[in-house]
Formats: structure tokens, sequence, C-alpha cells
């Protein structure tokens, strides 16, 4: 039997539990080194333990949490070498997809841009909506690419990056200058500069891991 068009199969409770927690430690909820306690995240999700363990398998093997034999499971805490790798392999795929991106850069892709910018800058008390409105800033821009592959595999760093990134914009001066960046990206966007998108893109980057690198050295 063909399925109706627009049929989308529901989550299992696993798939469920593995979003709720991505998004927990998107937004801050579960803080970087923060024990993962199996019996106390059930009653908070209203779930058993068996989806919470599946869960917690998937995210290990993103590197979102680690497992340490007799301790249990916790959130991943700020790898610096880690977070340079990532950097690299996104300066290497965006930068790709920005070169196929600019000309295809529509003005109600740089309108949501706009808007998305906005919107960063109104949530500064509000860390969900922030990196809600930061994600779609930089991906309306990848995605104008045409290149679903290729963007998939940037989502899936980003996800790896997402402890880091609610570090950085939870700090005043970090997130200030984070907001000078994306208005240069902006103005490169609506130039449809593909150099100065790559080069902005990856100083924005190193800004990133800079500023992280300085929260590192302060908790030694």
């Amino acid at each position: 039997m063909t399925p109706k068009s627009g049929f989308r199969k529901p989550q299992t409770a696993h798939q469920a539990v593995v979003v709720e927690l991505r998004r927990m430690i998107r937004e801050g909820e579960l803080a970087p080194g923060s024990k993962l306690v199996t019996e106390s995240l059930a009653e908070r999700l209203g779930v058993s333990r068996v989806p919470i363990r599946e869960a917690l398998k998937v995210l290990e093997g993103e590197d979102q949490v680690v497992h340490i034999a007799h301790r249990g499971y916790f959130v991943a805490e700020m790898d610096i070498a880690d977070l340079e790798e990532i950097q690299r392999l996104r300066h290497i795929l965006e930068s790709e997809a920005v070169r196929h991106a600019v000309a295809r850069t529509s003005e109600e892709d740089l309108q949501t841009m706009r808007d998305a910018l906005a919107e960063m800058e109104e949530s500064s008390d509000d860390l969900a909506r922030l990196n809600a409105a930061h994600r779609r800033f930089h991906f309306t821009l990848l995605d104008a690419s045409g290149m679903p592959r290729l963007t998939r595999f940037i989502h899936q760093l980003w996800d790896w990056s997402e402890v880091y990134r609610s570090v950085y914009h939870g700090d005043d001066h970090f997130r200030s200058a984070a907001h000078q960046d994306h208005h240069r990206i902006l103005r490169a966007a609506e130039k449809r500069d593909a150099d100065a998108l790559i080069e902005l893109m990856s100083a924005h980057r190193m800004h990133t891991v800079e500023g992280l690198r300085s929260v590192a050295d302060a908790k030694d």
C-alpha cells in the first residue's frame, strides 16, 4: 500500500527523547559537565528508562555526551581541540556551499537573514530563541546552495558543537562581537560577494574558538 502524500511516521519514544535532550543541551538547560541521571530524566520527560538509555547512546555517538565507566553519562565538556577540528571541517564545507549559494540567494532569503539577525539582537535574555535565530541566519544562506547533502553534513557539525555555542552566546561580550560579525556577513551576502563571505565566516568561527579558549583557560 502506497503511503499518503505528506505522511510522516511518528517518532519512537527514544527518537523523541534524542530530540529533546539535544534541545536541552543546545539551549544550556543541561550544562557542560553535568551528570545525566537516567531516572531523573525519565521522570522529567515522562518516559521509561529504556528510551533514555537508548537516546544517551545516540548522543554519545554524536560526542554530545560522554560515558565514564562506573560513573555514568555526562554532558560533554569543552575540548578546544575538538572544536578546532569541527571548525576546520565547517570551513571546507561551508566555503563550498557559499560559492554555490551567492548566485542563488534571493531577496526573500536576505530578508529572512535580516529578520533572524534582528531577532538575535532582541533575544539576549532568551538563549533558546537566540540560538534558533542564529541557526536560521546562517542556514538560510547555506541552504540557498541547493546542495541538501552538503548542508546535511554541515548541520551535523553544528549539532556536535551546540554545547560550545550555548556557552559562547551566554557571554555578553562574545555575543556582542558575534552580532558585529553577523552584520558584516549580511552585507557581504547582500553584495553576493563569495570571497568576502568565506573570509568573514572563517573569522567568525575563529572568534568563537578564541573566545571559548579564553573561557577554558580561565577555568584551569
